[in-house]
């Protein structure tokens, strides 16, 4: 009789973990965002308690993950860490430039490791997301990092667009409406490469419930 215990199972619980800090950041800023957006001292009161907001958020997103899911993973330690650490520097400098880099930071940095590691023969998104694809094979794994990888460095891209074309309103909706369901629609896409390598039927729904996120 096997005494190893059951994996536990995220539902829907991981996608509140994944992004509940960033809708609580975009909750925030809309409650103190003035309706004169040339008041600047206003806008940037709004910008700072969206931050605060956001930062305590993701502080308690780590920590229900490790105590209702059993385990932090290591891109969400990662993301909390930029977050506070960003959100710090844009709460000390009263500049929004901080919090509107640190996804591009993170896409960056993910795009680059997970290419880097392809090209060296190593699947690092395999480590990042422990293993949590049943049946998964090797070139499986490779393909979802080099895939993922170049997804990142879109995202980055995308990001620095918006930043500079939208106001920092209009680009935290963007978080919202443009980068989370385009994060889902690419990881709907990777399904069918995922079962012709391997993938257990019944890790489909963890697929889309546990896709990389900044």
């Amino acid at each position: 009789m096997s005494d190893a215990k059951p994996k536990p199972k995220s539902g829907w619980l991981n996608i509140a973990v994944d992004y509940g800090p960033i809708i609580v950041f975009f909750a925030v800023y809309k409650y103190y965002s003035p309706a004169d957006r040339e008041n600047s001292v206003a806008e940037v009161l709004a910008v700072i308690s969206g931050t605060v907001s956001f930062m305590i958020a993701a502080v308690i997103a780590l920590a229900v993950s490790k105590w209702k899911l059993g385990h932090v993973s290591p891109m969400l330690w990662l993301s909390t860490v930029l977050i506070v650490g960003f959100g710090g520097l844009t709460v000390l400098l009263r500049d929004p430039l901080w919090i509107q880099v640190k996804p591009t930071a993170i896409y960056l940095l993910f795009g680059v490791l997970l290419l880097v590691g392809v090209w060296r023969g190593k699947a690092l998104l395999k480590i990042l997301l422990e293993a949590a694809f049943e049946g998964l094979n090797d070139e499986g794994w490779m393909k979802l990092s080099r895939n993922w990888g170049l997804f990142f460095l879109v995202l980055a891209a995308v990001n620095e667009g918006l930043r500079y074309w939208l106001s920092f309103g209009d680009w935290i909706a963007a978080k919202l409406w443009v980068f989370l369901p385009a994060t889902f629609l690419f990881t709907f896409s990777q399904i069918p490469m995922l079962m012709r390598h391997g993938m257990a039927l019944n890790e489909k729904e963890e697929v889309l419930q546990n896709p990389p996120h900044e």
